[in-house]
Formats: C-alpha cells, sequence, structure tokens
C-alpha cells in the first residue's frame, strides 16, 4: 500500500514539465521560465511550503486505494501545483516624514511580480551598526505606504522593505543611509502675496515696501539673493520677524530692477520663492526721424525705435507736425505702433516739418525726434481726365417680387389686395378680375407706388368674390399675379333674421 502513492509524485513532477513547454506561448509570462529552479533546488522556505503540500496527495493515496487501485491513477486534477518564485525587490524607497517617534517610508511595487501575484511587504529594521533585522509589521503590508511608530527619540535606524509572495520573500530594498530618528519642526513655506506672483512694477522714485509672510518652526533663517548674488543693503533693507520678511527701497531706481529670491530655512528643510521688480520711467525719443517721401498733398516719414525704452516695452508713438507760417503743433497721429506712417492732407504751397515722440506705460516721452529736412507742398496744375464708364444697362422685364395672397373678407367690409414689382422702364399695371379689366370702376380703387400695387374694394357685396390678376407690362416683357377673394355673409346678421 506505502508504494501505491509514488506514481502520484511522479506524475506531478512532469506535469510542470509540461507546463514549462506551454508557458512560453504567451509574450508577457515571464515567470514560467524559471520554474525548474524550485524543483531542483529550491529554497528552505519553499521546501518547507511543498512538502505539507506533497505530504497531502501521499496520505489521501492509501484511502482512495482501499476503495478502488485503478481508480487512484484516473484523477489528475490532484496534482500538486508547480513551485513559484519570488518577485523582484521592491523600487523607489525613500522617507516620505518623520518624528520623534515614528518614520513614514513609501517605494513602488516590484517590477516582475509573477503569475501568483503579490501577498504583500515586510519592512525590517535594525539599528545603525547591527545586522538584528527585525520586523516591524505583524500582518503584510498591502499598500506602498507604512508608518514605523513607537520609535526611540535619537536613534539611528536602518530600514528595508521585502515583498512576499507564494514563492518566498523577494531581495530586499533598503535606505542608503540610517534614518535619524528626531523631533522635526514645521516644515518652512513661504506663502507668497498674489500679486507679487506677476511682475511688479514701480516708478522710478517710488518707495517699495513688500511684506512676504512665511510659517516654520522654529524660527527659519531667512536669506535674500537679487539675481542669484546677494542683495546690496546701501540699496535695499530687508527687516524679518518670526512670522514675515520686510523688503524696503526708499527710492526706487531702475538699477533695483531683477529677481528677488527668498529663501526660509529650518534644519535640512528650506522653501523658496522669488518675485520679479520691474521699475520703470518714460523712454527716450526715438533714435532718428526721417522725410522719406513727398507727393501731393502727402509726406510719408520713417523713424527708428528710441534707444532708451524706459526700462519697458514702447507702445505706441505720437506724430505732431507744424506748418512753417505759424510754428503751431498739431497731433496728427498718437498711439500708433509702426515705424513709418503717412501725413495726408496738408496744404497745397505751405512748408512742414515733423516730430515724433515715444511711448511706454509711464506716458510720453519728454522730448521728440525733429526731422532735419521740411517738406514744402508744391502748386501744380492738375489736369483731371474724368474716367470712361459705361452707362449701365437698367432695362428690365417687370417681375413681381410680392405675390397675391388668398383671402376672405365679409359683406359690407372694404379689402385690400397688395402686391409689388420691379422693372426698367417703369412697368404699367392692370387689375383684372375673372380676366377682365377693372378700368375705372369706381367700386375699385387702384394705387400704384414706387412698386408697390394696391387694389382696395369698397364695401364688396356678393358678387365681389372671384380671382383677381395683377398684370405688369413694360417694353421687355409682361408679367402676372393671382389671388382668390371669397365674401362671406355676416354670421351675427344670420343670426337676427332667425
Amino acid at each position: 500500500m506505502p508504494t501505491k502513492p509514488a506514481p502520484i509524485k511522479k506524475a506531478a513532477k512532469k506535469e510542470p514539465a509540461k507546463k514549462e513547454e506551454k508557458a512560453p506561448e504567451p509574450a508577457p509570462a515571464p515567470e514560467p521560465a524559471p520554474e525548474p529552479a524550485p524543483a531542483e533546488a529550491a529554497p528552505a522556505a519553499a521546501e518547507a511550503e511543498a512538502a505539507p503540500a506533497e505530504a497531502a496527495p501521499a496520505e489521501a493515496a492509501p484511502a482512495e486505494g482501499d476503495a478502488a487501485a485503478p481508480a487512484a491513477e484516473e484523477p489528475k486534477a490532484p496534482t500538486p501545483p508547480p513551485a513559484d518564485e519570488p518577485t523582484s525587490a521592491p523600487l523607489d524607497l525613500f522617507v516620505e516624514d518623520k518624528n520623534d517617534t515614528s518614520v513614514t517610508i513609501i517605494w513602488s511595487q516590484p517590477e516582475t511580480i509573477g503569475v501568483t501575484g503579490l501577498d504583500g511587504y515586510t519592512i525590517e529594521v535594525c539599528k545603525e551598526g547591527t545586522e538584528d533585522w527585525k520586523a516591524v509589521n505583524e500582518d503584510l503590508q498591502k499598500s506602498c505606504r507604512y508608518v514605523i511608530k513607537n520609535l526611540t527619540t535619537g536613534d539611528r535606524l536602518k530600514i528595508r522593505v521585502v515583498a512576499v509572495n507564494a514563492g518566498g520573500r523577494s531581495p530586499p530594498v533598503a535606505l542608503p543611509e540610517a534614518v535619524l530618528v528626531k523631533e522635526v519642526a514645521d516644515r518652512p513655506k513661504v506663502r507668497l502675496p498674489r500679486f507679487l506672483r506677476q511682475r511688479y512694477v514701480a516708478y522710478v522714485g517710488d518707495k517699495i515696501n513688500l511684506t512676504i509672510p512665511f510659517t516654520g518652526k522654529p524660527k527659519p533663517v531667512v536669506s535674500w539673493t537679487k539675481n542669484g548674488t546677494p542683495l546690496d543693503t546701501k540699496r535695499v533693507n530687508i527687516r524679518s520677524t518670526d512670522r514675515d520678511s520686510i523688503l524696503f527701497i526708499r527710492a526706487s531706481e531702475r538699477d533695483d530692477s531683477g529677481v528677488y529670491e527668498m529663501c526660509v530655512k529650518v534644519e535640512d528643510f528650506e522653501d523658496k520663492a522669488s518675485l520679479t521688480l520691474q521699475i520703470v520711467e518714460l523712454p527716450g525719443p526715438p533714435a532718428s526721424v526721417k522725410i522719406a517721401d513727398t507727393w501731393g498733398f502727402n509726406v510719408a516719414l520713417e523713424w527708428t525705435p528710441p534707444s532708451d525704452n524706459g526700462n519697458t516695452d514702447i507702445t505706441g508713438y505720437t506724430i505732431q507736425k507744424a506748418d512753417k507760417k505759424t510754428g503751431d503743433w498739431y497731433t496728427v497721429l498718437d498711439h500708433y505702433h509702426r515705424l513709418n506712417a503717412t501725413v495726408s492732407d496738408l496744404i497745397m504751397g505751405n512748408t512742414y516739418k515733423f516730430r515724433v515722440f515715444s511711448e511706454n506705460k509711464c506716458g510720453i516721452s519728454e522730448e521728440a525726434a525733429m526731422t532735419k529736412t521740411e517738406a514744402t507742398i508744391q502748386k501744380t496744375g492738375i489736369d483731371y481726365k474724368p474716367p470712361d464708364y459705361k452707362e449701365h444697362d437698367f432695362s428690365e422685364a417687370p417681375k413681381f417680387t410680392t405675390s397675391l395672397s388668398d383671402r376672405s373678407t365679409t359683406v359690407g367690409y372694404s379689402t385690400k389686395l397688395l402686391c409689388s414689382v420691379r422693372g426698367h422702364p417703369k412697368p404699367k399695371i392692370e387689375w383684372m378680375k375673372n380676366q377682365m379689366i377693372i378700368g375705372d370702376d369706381p367700386k375699385f380703387r387702384q394705387i400704384t407706388v414706387q412698386g408697390i400695387c394696391s387694389l382696395e374694394i369698397r364695401k364688396p357685396g356678393n358678387f365681389d368674390g372671384g380671382v383677381y390678376t395683377c398684370r405688369a407690362k413694360n417694353d421687355h416683357g409682361e408679367s402676372t399675379v393671382s389671388c382668390k377673394l371669397e365674401v362671406k355673409q355676416p354670421v351675427i346678421a344670420d343670426a337676427e333674421k332667425k
């Protein structure tokens, strides 16, 4: 009887070999390849788990053999599962936070997990200088974040994480350095006001007083730099308290423009914030301006941008002209963006000079660039030859743009029929009732004004109903439209008779 379970064991060893051949068929399955290793020489932990699995079929086999020996060879379902392999080591282990009694660590899951999945993680610690590793979690940790609690302040601990699955423990991933357990105060944080998150613009001579609050415990160490270099204390004053830092400039100059960076530091933690300060003033005049051309009553001007833009963008130019006789300046164009312009509508026989001002967000330049030469509008005879235009032929056959609509009216109530027609020459309008020309019948009033044709039927009777037609005719053709008029008896009158 003890010899009967042996074939079942051999079948169990052959079964993984078949799975080895079939396993490479799916592309994303790297796990089955290393399966022979546990079969030849598995780790001690894997053998300990595999032994009970093999022993169970061995003990169950005699019970089945007592009933019927052939029946034990037929079922293949109870064959033991193939041995699994541990996952690869977890990734990216680092300290997220710490205080005087706990350390919070986070990591990423292993790159290779396997078909049986991942059961969890074991977090182990030991004091620096020893190799006495101890697990700090009784149950496997499912998530990739863990808080190691109840630590002693001042200890230096080495920390590592091991992934566990059915194949056993993975290689550990450890922090590169030991972690010092100590009290960490509030991390510093600069709370830059919203209006300083964009470029802060001020005018030359303005007093600048900017307050930037921050948090941190104990009192953070505050430092300032300008464009990456220490501040000039002769120009900029810094006053810091436990809660804020003040940047003060008594009278700003253009050299005070730049990127100011504030850094607050508490032990190994620090926070930085930067603000851009721009000191602007009125721009200088354009570098040069000249008269490019003169023709008729027009003068073309060209100029170049100013060499000094006032530390901000040029937003436009103002062009002025002056008659040599009077010398009075008049603005021709303002807020003009191009570097050339044409001055028109000048007076014949007059001599003009021109000047151009620059403009930025501070205003118009105090000085202007003036043309070195003058422009004279010559008196010249002009021979006007009217162009030859071919007269347009407006001739058109009559065409109704609005048709007549069927209508109904009541005996004794006047009604009006309307339509519109166009055509050139002006078409002649005729109204017809039941294909008979109405003519000058006083019962009907015919009016045609600017193509609007109307026929008024005065107090229609029972015999005034029928088909009314409007016909328009000229030398190029004719056109007609028709409608049906229905004359009804009044309902109230019938009720009174009854």
